[in-house]
């Protein structure tokens, strides 16, 4: 089978696809969509199945409206993996569903599956998972060897929406009294700075370390001695749960009926349900490594049942149920292909790849070309980039496409 990925965030191009390909179904990951590049893709790759994640770049409302266009135009099953389930399934999940108009919804939250048949909307729970290789142990390094660690966006923006958010207790249990106590903690990820309000203090500017690459996360879960995982809900596991165990981290969470129902404190992770007991296990721990090494390994064996080609097989095997797949598709014998449209892209153009600090007009400045150029050339419709990202700059000559000149 071949399944074309309509995704460019790191987050989501290291997951599913994998497992899809580890199945043995071809794969494409679009990269950056344009209104010119859908149709390419779908006449050239002829994918049976068309499925797009969560919300990121690809989820703006004319990329939508031309997902909904060309996909169904292509008469191709078009699946949608709701990630941002239960807090903003009204605001941001129905409006994408009603937008795109997708065969079947996938979602991270058990309870929204009823919420979605009593409209009509044809759904099934799909947890959130890890693959191998982008969430394995690694040596530690020394850039990253610390103590404790968080690896997590803080989210003071949610917070302010939704001051009743169960994130804000596992923030009370986890992280708080750890502060409180001027016990260093190092923190990946945006507006850590902006916390005040939440945690009753500053935290030390030189314990921020602000954005995180999403491939280099394993990192930090295999050299912080100990690695706090943040819990959103009560009834569901955050992503990070599963990569943080599938990368070999010592992980101390919040203990959730999630947390619970799938693992067991004190074997396979750590789980507080008190600032006590969380102080309490941060101390003992700290002066045990022998003992995390032992949970260490546990949960990584524990996890092994959350890989994404088991996400990957439970999709087809749902989607075949619903008559969506055919069910007499050929058993596959090894790893499919798994294809970068990127990549194609930069075979024939000279590529620029977005990294902190760069906006639009310092690209066209550097390149000798214009704003209005690199838009035209990338189908963007506003100023708007981000990180590893990657944009067409201009056409490669006709010489270096035939001796298969590398990008920029």
């Amino acid at each position: 089978m071949r399944v074309l990925f309509l995704e460019s965030h790191p987050m989501w191009i290291h997951g599913l696809p994998n497992g899809f390909r580890d199945s043995g179904h071809d794969v494409m990951i679009s990269g950056p969509l344009t209104e010119q590049n859908i149709p390419e893709m779908l006449g050239e790759f002829q994918p049976d199945l068309v499925i797009a994640i969560g919300w990121g770049p690809e989820q703006t409302a004319v990329k939508l409206d031309w997902i909904n266009r060309y996909v169904h135009e292509a008469d191709v099953p078009l699946i949608y993996w709701a990630t941002e389930d239960p807090t903003f399934t009204e605001s941001f999940t129905m409006p994408l569903i009603q937008r795109v108009q997708p065969d079947f919804v996938f979602t991270i939250c058990s309870e929204r599956v009823d919420y979605y048949a009593q409209r009509g909307i044809k759904a099934a729970h799909m947890d959130f998972g890890f693959h191998s290789s982008i969430h394995c142990p690694v040596p530690a390094e020394d850039a990253y060897r610390t103590s404790i660690a968080v690896v997590a966006n803080a989210y003071p923006h949610v917070f302010k929406q939704h001051a009743d958010h169960f994130r804000l207790v596992s923030l009370f249990t986890l992280i708080r009294p750890l502060l409180h106590a001027n016990m260093r903690i190092d923190f990946y990820g945006r507006d850590w700075d902006k916390m005040k309000p939440y945690l009753g203090l500053d935290i030390p500017q030189e314990w921020i370390h602000g954005y995180l690459s999403y491939p280099d996360a394993h990192k930090v879960y295999s050299s912080a001695d100990i690695v706090i995982g943040l819990q959103n809900y009560e009834t569901q596991l955050t992503q990070r749960t599963y990569e943080i165990l599938g990368s070999g981290g010592f992980l101390v969470t919040q203990d959730t009926l999630a947390v619970r129902s799938m693992f067991t404190s004190g074997k396979d992770l750590l789980a507080a349900s008190t600032s006590h007991e969380t102080r309490q296990i941060i101390e003992h721990y700290l002066q045990h490594p022998e003992e995390r090494k032992q949970i260490q390994e546990q949960g990584r064996r524990v996890v092994r049942h959350a890989s994404y080609q088991h996400r990957a097989d439970y999709m087809v095997q749902v989607l075949q149920a619903q008559g969506i797949l055919s069910t007499d598709s050929e058993t596959a014998t090894g790893p499919g292909e798994l294809i970068s449209y990127p990549e194609r892209i930069r075979q024939r153009y000279e590529v620029h790849d977005v990294r902190r600090g760069d906006t639009l007009w310092k690209i066209a400045q550097t390149y000798g070309v214009t704003i209005e150029h690199i838009m035209k050339e990338n189908g963007l419709t506003s100023y708007d980039i981000y990180i590893d990202q990657y944009l067409k700059i201009r056409e490669r000559s006709r010489e270096a496409n035939e001796s298969g000149g590398g990008s920029t």
